[in-house]
């Protein structure tokens, strides 16, 4: 593995935003399900920080599956995110993770496993479904895919144009197998990638390697 990549993983890598987040990411239906929570929280425009602990308050609250969330009370999802400091976007943001939830159990029967044969397996395809559900837009239906993408072989190597710009920082191709990454761990290091593109610092000491 190139140096730096290695670097990379050993700084900015060690874990995805879903394992931050307590998701253990597995093809099984609330791991994916709490995957595509945590997709929709991080597509606003608040730190990744305050959205990684406003999924844990709503897993937490009973939201970590399609059935959970779509119970909550609406003020309930508000006051997790309120827990967490998600301002200015919790009402709406508790109304579209309930309309998600529906979605989720009225077409997909409550299981995103579904999603890849409804795609056939097309990266492209599978953007547009996933940006059908309330709050998840391109960023959104990146930020699913680039995590997916560890329990999800025929997504790799996704690299959003977030961790393209960390890689530019740093020094590293866009693409992880130049880098000598193997799949296992292209997911952390797309993470790292977005690490690095959003900080600075962090990046310095990537490059320096």
């Amino acid at each position: 593995m190139d140096a730096k990549a290695k670097k990379l993983l050993d700084d900015a890598g060690r874990q995805t935003y879903a394992e931050e987040a307590g998701i253990a990411v597995k093809d099984q239906p609330a791991a994916l399900w709490k995957l595509l929570v945590l997709a929709n929280l991080l597509s606003t425009r608040i730190s990744a920080t305050i959205a990684v602990a406003a999924a844990r308050e709503l897993f937490a609250a009973g939201g970590g599956t399609p059935r959970g969330m779509a119970d909550l009370s609406w003020q309930a999802r508000v006051d997790a995110l309120g827990r967490a400091h998600y301002r200015r976007y919790d009402e709406g943001t508790a109304t579209r993770l309930g309309r998600m939830a529906e979605i989720v159990l009225d077409v997909y029967g409550g299981d995103l496993r579904r999603l890849p044969d409804k795609a056939g397996r097309d990266r492209s395809r599978a953007a547009e479904l996933l940006e059908q559900f309330p709050g998840i837009g391109p960023t959104g239906a990146d930020i699913f895919c680039r995590e997916a993408q560890a329990v999800w072989p025929w997504l790799r190597p996704y690299v959003d144009r977030l961790a393209l710009r960390g890689a530019d920082r740093v020094g590293l191709p866009g693409d992880p197998g130049k880098a000598g990454v193997p799949g296992k761990d292209v997911a952390r290091f797309t993470a790292g990638l977005v690490r690095v593109a959003r900080d600075k610092k962090l990046a310095d000491a990537v490059a320096r390697a």
